[in-house]
């Protein structure tokens, strides 16, 4: 019985476990800014290319995020992805079709945040 409750337990604190705040601080304005860097991004996360820890943090995570709803998402990294999802919306639309196309082929997880992204 002891066993079935430490089990339960951490299953819990596991599933309650928020993504890591590391990366946090990048500049997410120069990486927008340069075409260069927002194409080396784009390439790891859509596997056309090699990742840096803070792309590959993004790659991993990326679908479980947009499939909760972001919940094991701090506040900063809620914040920087709709301004990066806005950005690509308004400047980069290709870029943003084919996110939406490999991580969102059905269109469900993007229509729930279509009030928070003002689209």
């Amino acid at each position: 019985m002891k066993i079935l409750l430490l089990l339960s337990l951490l299953i819990s604190l596991t599933s309650c476990e928020k993504y890591t705040t590391k990366f946090d601080n990048i500049n997410v304005d120069e990486i927008l800014s340069s075409d260069r860097l927002l194409k080396n991004y784009f390439n790891c996360v859509m596997d056309k290319g090699p990742c840096t820890p803070d792309a590959e943090e993004l790659k991993r995570v990326m679908p479980e995020a947009l499939q909760t709803e972001c919940e094991k998402c701090s506040e900063k990294q809620k914040q920087l992805s709709r301004q990066v999802i806005h950005y690509l919306i308004d400047h980069k639309s290709q870029m943003w079709k084919e996110l939406s196309a490999k991580y969102d082929p059905d269109g469900i997880y993007f229509a729930k945040y279509k009030d928070d992204l003002g689209s």
